[in-house]
């Protein structure tokens, strides 16, 4: 494939690569330079892609890559000693007043996911909202359709748990607010 057919076919790509770049990074301006970086190579390395196919799991795959050399690189110049505040996620008292009830659910939801380990929380964004299948997921991330399986279902899990845990303390603290002798 040459340098010009893989220029003819990013910029149709560019929508999902950004919001796939957004969600892994959680930041505007990380996510465009994921892109730009991602495209670089993909434009560099147009000879290599498979069956001179530039295919949208490839992108991702150098954009998931690139965003975990990224944070190894971080991470080994800036260690942090912050400790996990799981409260922090909650943000504070509850919804703001007018909020509807499908809001404040798909705010769990985001939260959940964003609190998700990097490895399953990458694994449910190529799943759930890319629509990758498990193959084309495993393929992406370089690693076997069962270790997909296996991210997909404590993702599933970790979610269903932290959702489970915020409803119980917003029982918990509805109760209190209606019971003063508590």
């Amino acid at each position: 494939m040459t340098l010009a057919d893989v220029s003819s076919l990013l910029p149709a790509m560019l929508p999902r690569l950004w919001a796939f770049a957004l969600r892994i990074s959680g930041d505007r301006c990380a996510a465009e330079d994921l892109v730009q970086r991602a495209c670089l190579c993909a434009l560099e390395r147009s000879h290599q892609s498979q069956a001179n196919i530039v295919s949208l799991g490839w992108m991702f795959s150098i954009i998931y890559f690139t965003w975990i050399g990224e944070l190894r690189t971080s991470m080994a110049r800036y260690p942090s000693s912050a400790e996990w505040d799981d409260d922090s996620l909650t943000g504070g008292s509850g919804p703001p007043a007018g909020t509807s009830e499908e809001e404040v659910i798909n705010e769990q939801i985001v939260g959940a996911v964003q609190a998700l380990p990097e490895a399953q929380r990458v694994v449910m964004l190529l799943v759930a909202v890319e629509g990758l299948s498990y193959n084309e997921a495993g393929e992406t991330l370089g690693v076997p359709i069962g270790t997909i399986m296996s991210r997909m279902s404590h993702a599933r899990q970790a979610i269903s748990a932290l959702i489970s845990q915020r409803n119980d303390r917003k029982m918990k603290t509805a109760g209190r607010d209606k019971d003063p002798g508590l």
